[in-house]
């Protein structure tokens, strides 16, 4: 079962790196919220062994501080 949630938290990395890819004229503050959001989406599943909410929250966290690193 923890194989499945890491596979998908894999693949919703990779999915999430794909569109950040296909983006290449948006802002350099939203390609770093977005960027932001996938590292945290990523370290959240890690932290907390693949668990949605913890994905969901370093998403979010992520978002954030992309979004303010960018400005």
């Amino acid at each position: 079962m923890k194989a499945n949630k890491r596979w998908a938290a894999g693949a919703a990395v990779l999915a999430l790196a794909f569109s950040v890819a296909a983006c290449g004229d948006t802002t350099r503050q939203r390609r770093n919220t977005a960027i932001g959001a996938g590292v945290g989406a990523a370290g959240g599943a890690v932290l907390t062994g693949g668990s949605v909410g913890g994905t969901l929250g370093g998403a979010a966290v992520g978002g954030v501080i992309g979004h303010q690193t960018g400005k």
